[in-house]
């Protein structure tokens, strides 16, 4: 069974730094697309950030140039640079793993990243 278990969330002031971590585990097979998405109160889950087991990555416009994305294949982990934090980006940051074989997207429970002005 495939679980998907982030870590690293937290309280932190703008201006500053968190690191999410992601693992994904539970299957022979490999992930292809491993990320992270984002809820806020009263929004709807939207993209952060994504990268390929190719190295692919794709970010969403609100965090070019303050986000990182990053994996370890071999590690099925993914993790998350965030620099630069600002208010807007608190939310549930979700941890998703997309797996060719079915076509299926594994998620996270999520963790929780609050930024104070």
């Amino acid at each position: 069974q495939v679980q998907v278990v982030e870590s690293g969330g937290g309280l932190v002031q703008a201006g500053g730094s968190l690191r999410l971590s992601c693992v994904a585990s539970g299957s022979i097979f490999s992930f292809n697309t491993m990320g992270w998405y984002r809820q806020a109160p009263g929004k709807q889950r939207e993209l952060v950030a994504t990268t390929t087991s190719g190295g692919t990555t794709n970010y969403a416009d609100s965090v070019k140039g303050r986000f990182n994305v990053s994996r370890d294949n071999a590690k099925n982990t993914v993790f998350l640079q965030m620099n630069s934090l600002k208010p807007e980006d608190t939310a549930v940051y979700y941890c998703a793993a997309f797996q060719p074989l079915g076509g299926r997207w594994f998620w996270g429970q999520g963790t929780q990243v609050t930024v104070s002005s």
